[in-house]
């Protein structure tokens, strides 16, 4: 496994890690993503948009093989382990993928409020569009931090030195790891006909860990 710059963030309960995903397996993803979306029966066996909430194009499935074959699942969970390790101090002996799946956004679509299942879940960013747009309403005092296309982790409330929102604007190659309670959101954008793609997966891992951690 190549180097991976590992970043651990915790804005407010939960611990958030962040990492690059390699070039060669970001690649390999988007590659694989382009030949199911030219091949509707392909796409149509994948669909995975019934088991899901979000308001969006496309939803679907990666099949377990390639996940394997690309180094998507080995990059998952060795990442995981290292989170593991560097929050715990716990060594993970176990990772069983439950799914992992592609989301195709535009303009004025969006995925609402949710969480997901398993212990370890997580979201990072394919492709995205040049620009997600800006307010209509534009204060020309003061500059307002347009979030149309972010993806926003919530947990508890605000409260003094401690905010209840985490917003990451999205970076190609950028992918964040989270305990599957978590909830978060994208928000819909505008102004453009071009793709926010998305992957996400859930994961359970050591029952050990996961409850006395």
């Amino acid at each position: 496994m190549d180097k991976i710059d590992l970043q651990i963030f915790r804005p407010f309960g939960p611990s958030i890690l962040k990492v690059k995903i390699p070039e060669k397996i970001l690649n390999g993803l988007n590659a694989y993503i382009d030949k199911i979306i030219s091949d509707n029966e392909k796409s149509k066996n994948l669909d995975y948009g019934k088991n899901l909430i979000g308001d969006v194009t496309q939803e679907f499935k990666l099949e377990e093989n390639f996940a394997k074959e690309v180094g998507w699942v080995n990059f998952l969970g060795n990442c995981t382990a290292h989170w593991v390790k560097m929050e715990a101090n716990q060594k993970m002996k176990k990772f069983s993928l439950l799914d992992s799946w592609v989301v195709r956004q535009f303009q004025h679509e969006y995925n609402p409020v949710h969480y997901h299942n398993g212990h370890v879940s997580g979201a990072g960013f394919l492709k995205l569009p040049k620009s997600f747009g800006d307010y209509i309403q534009k204060d020309g005092k003061k500059e307002k931090s347009y979030t149309g296309g972010t993806l926003n982790l919530i947990h508890g409330q605000r409260s003094f030195l401690s905010n209840s929102i985490f917003t990451i604007k999205p970076e190609v190659g950028d992918f964040y790891f989270f305990p599957h309670y978590l909830m978060h959101t994208v928000y819909p954008f505008r102004d453009t006909n071009e793709e926010r793609r998305s992957i996400s997966f859930n994961a359970i891992i050591d029952l050990e860990i996961f409850t006395k951690i």
